[in-house]
């Protein structure tokens, strides 16, 4: 496997060198969606899938994170919708396929989940004033206090399939 540095939107791959796209919790980052979806149609062999996992917005009720942090669900809130990451596709020649919700273990206990949350590195906790961090640190830190036995955070994201 080889790693290259790029932008979405000006990968530096050749034509039809690749058999497939994984954008995981990516995509809300990206300036230019429809950009990125024409040079994933440049790269990919005709065909190809583009799958998509992420937090939509309205669809992130098995966000453990949110529940502690509401104000990072709001945050998620503003993150392309599914309707508009399929339209920003279509306009590249990329078909919808499926939507289906996806586990993922997120941490392995909720005490573990304090201890990354702590980090503030996930892109919906970042921007929350100081005093709200604080305060959903404190309740999943309450939460990581009573869990009785370690028991791993299961969240459910969507994967959107295009091709």
């Amino acid at each position: 496997m080889t790693y290259v540095g790029g932008r979405a939107e000006r990968l530096p791959l050749r034509d039809g060198c690749c058999g497939g796209a994984w954008l995981s919790t990516v995509i809300h980052h990206l300036g230019d969606l429809a950009g990125c979806a024409r040079e994933l149609r440049r790269v990919l062999h005709p065909g190809s899938p583009v799958l998509i996992r992420n937090s939509f917005p309205g669809r992130h009720q098995g966000i453990t994170l949110f529940r502690f942090f509401p104000g990072a669900g709001r945050i998620a809130d503003t993150f392309p919708t599914v309707e508009a990451t399929v339209t920003a596709f279509a306009t590249a020649g990329f078909a919808f396929q499926t939507l289906q919700q996806v586990p993922q273990v997120s941490a392995p206990s909720l005490r573990a989940a304090v201890e990354r949350a702590r980090q503030r590195a996930d892109s919906t906790l970042k921007p929350l004033p100081d005093e709200e961090f604080a305060q959903g640190l404190a309740a999943l830190e309450r939460a990581a206090a009573a869990e009785p036995a370690p028991t791993p955070v299961i969240d459910h994201l969507d994967l959107l399939v295009l091709r």
